[in-house]
């Protein structure tokens, strides 16, 4: 589904992904580990379409989309849940999940998708017509994936979902993306709580310094050695 080759990515000068190879498979959950610097984002605004790439290719089902603009790679059915939620605080929920729904694959399955979130997160349904701003942070989240949800996507990138939510909170969290990926949407996930990251993913790579270093399953990086020292302190 989605095939990036030799992904170069600059910011200015300084380089933030060197040759990066991955793929993601229909129905997969693809796991992108890595410290803090070492690229994660960057690959993921690639995909987006936020970041233009230098040199290399990105293609989804067969087209690249490479230094495609956001909007047109989001209506393609590329959606980014992004880190730190990005809601907007003044509109109410209802408003935030309605702008979900502009793009043009959207619209016509609006309301069929708005009902759906409301079924996936009945809080939000609860608070329609509360301002945004004024949720939790684990109601954010929840927002912010259902605004996902309204544009239709195939394919979701999850960029730190659980960051700075409470444990029980990001079990859920975990949890939602499980139900997605038994509905059929295909998973792209980075995730500080590696463990839980490497239990859920088919498919897993470490990204350091802005290049791959290691890939395998879940199974198969939770039980290296190199992995379990650097990212899960065993």
């Amino acid at each position: 589904m989605l095939e990036i080759r030799d992904l170069a990515v600059f910011y200015g000068d300084a380089q933030a992904l060197d040759q990066v190879n991955l793929s993601v498979g229909a129905g997969e959950i693809v796991a992108l580990i890595g410290a803090n610097g070492a690229g994660k984002t960057s690959l993921i605004r690639s995909v987006a379409g936020i970041l233009k790439p230098r040199s290399g290719s990105i293609r989804f089902e067969d087209q690249e989309i490479g230094g495609l603009d956001s909007h047109r790679v989001c209506n393609l059915g590329i959606g980014q849940v992004a880190e730190g939620r990005q809601v907007f605080p003044s509109l109410t929920v209802l408003e935030n999940l309605q702008v979900g729904a502009l793009l043009p694959r959207a619209r016509a399955g609006a309301h069929e998708a708005l009902e759906h979130v409301f079924a996936l997160f009945p809080r939000l349904k609860e608070r329609a017509g509360q301002d945004a701003g004024t949720l939790s942070g684990g109601e954010q989240q929840m927002l912010a994936i259902g605004r996902c949800l309204m544009g239709a996507p195939r394919l979701i990138m999850f960029d730190e979902p659980s960051l700075g939510l409470a444990p029980s909170v990001v079990a859920e969290v975990l949890d939602t993306i499980r139900r997605l990926h038994s509905e059929g949407i295909t998973i792209l996930l980075v995730e500080q709580n590696v463990a839980a990251s490497l239990h859920l993913a088919h498919k897993a790579y470490v990204l350091e310094n802005g290049s791959i270093v290691l890939e395998g399953s879940g199974q198969e990086l939770l039980a290296d050695p190199r992995v379990r020292e650097a990212y899960l302190g065993l």
